[in-house]
């Protein structure tokens, strides 16, 4: 552990509570629109579109798009399918940019100013950049850098994503570790030589989640938040 200098962090899920900030947003809109719907279905479908939307760009069906595009493309068709299809363009325009809007973890600012004091922090995320930005800035997230797919055109868990995060910060990946609630991106870190941190996030995927609840490999560090974290990193 003392040879490591720079903290990557998951976003989505892992310092920003995603779900809760999409059904406020979603309940927003349908409220104004007088098409009651289950919010948090709505909310769960749109994020299981990410992954398929992300494979889309992997094989080459769809050039590369950044995030934000990837969103629209599944709202428009949840859109239809929950009633919301007549909405005003500049209504769905906003709500695709309910990611831009979400709220961190109780524990993800505390814990995060706390390791900014001896670490280097970025943001590592399938987030594009503006994305990333507006989430700081509007949530307080003490970030060093913003180290998005957006820049390397490529999503995780491709390796050039890892890679060339640790290249543009001139360190070796032993000497940068990857700190997520999720096991296949810290698996995928792991697999290329980079420290690994897990927290777990049972309420990310709301009352009923499953997976993510406990490592599935041995990583370099296993705390229960972000405070705890940097209590175990000396901070």
């Amino acid at each position: 552990m003392q040879q490591v200098q720079a903290l990557l962090f998951d976003v989505f899920g892992t310092v920003v509570d995603w779900r809760s900030g999409v059904i406020r947003d979603v309940t927003a809109v349908a409220g104004r629109a007088g098409a009651p719907l289950d919010a948090a279905r709505f909310a769960d479908q749109w994020r299981a579109g990410y992954r398929p939307a992300m494979d889309l760009v992997r094989s080459g069906q769809l050039p590369w798009t950044k995030l934000d595009g990837l969103h629209r493309r599944v709202l428009d068709e949840l859109a239809g399918e929950f009633g919301l299809a007549g909405l005003p363009a500049a209504e769905l325009d906003w709500l695709n940019t309910c990611w831009h809007r979400l709220d961190p973890w109780p524990d993800a600012v505390p814990g995060l100013a706390r390791l900014r004091q001896r670490y280097v922090l970025a943001a590592f995320s399938n987030g594009n950049v503006a994305l990333l930005v507006n989430m700081a800035k509007r949530a307080g997230l003490p970030w060093d850098a913003i180290l998005s797919a957006e820049l390397f055109r490529r999503y995780k868990p491709d390796p050039q994503t890892y890679l060339g995060a640790v290249e543009l910060l001139s360190l070796d990946p032993a000497r940068v570790m990857l700190v997520a609630a999720h096991n296949d991106d810290l698996s995928a870190a792991a697999d290329l030589g980079l420290a690994t941190g897990f927290l777990p996030r049972p309420a990310e995927h709301g009352p009923g989640q499953q997976a993510n609840l406990a490592p599935t490999r041995e990583y370099t560090v296993v705390a229960t938040d972000l405070t705890d974290l940097a209590t175990q990193l000396g901070t």
